[in-house]
């Protein structure tokens, strides 16, 4: 494939992704409340801004179009500049403190490593804005490994916050390559054997076993972001991705519908499910979605 039609198929992955941040980030306040009108399917009016995931999911394509690979100077960059320029996008405390760090010129090396004890993060940051790389390697699953770490390395340096980029980049691989797929069960199989073992990959194991489209609760059991690292994340978002293969609306409704990091976990279920091409993104949706902001280079 060209560049330009790798480029269209991440900016796919891409609307998924902002529009479920964006309708996932309507979606707090008083818990019976948001409960009652998810029962309802209550579409909110009004514009929907998005948040941090889709900021740096646009950092992330806006490297994929300027080098066609992840180029990791590049990207810290890109990331450090998008915040300074909008820090309101609802970016963590540790997201803040690396990108502040690298905004300064410290390696991102560095930055990334030695928050948590040197640990570095596990957080579920590197997995919300990973499924673009997905798209545009969709057709080797190596560089798909290879590029979906590189994208989270940048602040991510647990490999179990890495494993979540993967995991997600892999799932909208394996989307992008059979657009007409149907069979969730497959691709929950085909992702946790090819995600490193860790925490995240244990997640998508015990996902495995549950029945597609038995209770939700059973899922909601897995964790659904409460905790914002990406082995109580990444499990139950992908579920909900094979669950609602073919049926976008159903798969953001299904996802808002477990609470916790509802911005997020929408995201990451959208940037996924778009990419089959029964799925589509109703209109009003998009047109409700705060306009992506791009940059004067693309």
């Amino acid at each position: 494939m060209t560049p330009s039609e790798r480029l269209s198929l991440a900016w796919r992955s891409l609307d998924g992704l902002s529009v479920g941040d964006a309708l996932g980030e309507q979606f707090f306040g008083p818990e019976r409340t948001v409960l009652d009108r998810i029962e309802r399917r209550e579409v909110p009016a009004g514009r929907w801004p998005y948040t941090d995931d889709t900021e740096m999911a646009l950092g992330i394509v806006e490297v994929l179009a300027e080098r066609g690979v992840v180029d990791q100077e590049l990207l810290a960059d890109v990331f450090a500049r998008r915040f300074r320029a909008n820090r309101h996008r609802g970016y963590g405390g540790t997201a803040q403190t690396i990108l502040e760090a690298i905004g300064d010129k410290a390696p991102w090396q560095q930055v990334s490593r030695r928050v948590f004890g040197g640990e570095g993060s596990q957080g579920n940051g590197a997995a919300m804005r990973a499924a673009p790389v997905g798209a545009y390697f969709f057709d080797d699953d190596e560089q798909v490994i290879v590029q979906a770490r590189r994208s989270a390395e940048v602040t991510h340096a647990h490999p179990d916050g890495q494993a979540g980029a993967i995991a997600v980049a892999l799932a909208a691989a394996f989307v992008t390559r059979d657009p007409g797929m149907r069979d969730g069960d497959e691709l929950l199989r085909w992702v946790a054997e090819r995600t490193p073992p860790g925490p995240t990959r244990d997640g998508l194991e015990r996902a495995r076993e549950l029945p597609l489209h038995g209770p939700l609760f059973r899922a909601i059991a897995l964790g659904t972001g409460q905790n914002v690292i990406s082995s109580d994340t990444v499990p139950f978002a992908l579920f909900c991705a094979a669950r609602c293969l073919t049926d976008y609306e159903a798969a953001l409704w299904t996802t808002v519908a477990g609470l916790g990091d509802r911005d997020t976990t929408c995201a990451i279920v959208g940037s996924i499910v778009a990419m089959n091409r029964q799925a589509t993104i109703p209109r009003g949706w998009l047109e409700a979605r705060e306009v992506l902001g791009r940059t004067s280079a693309w």
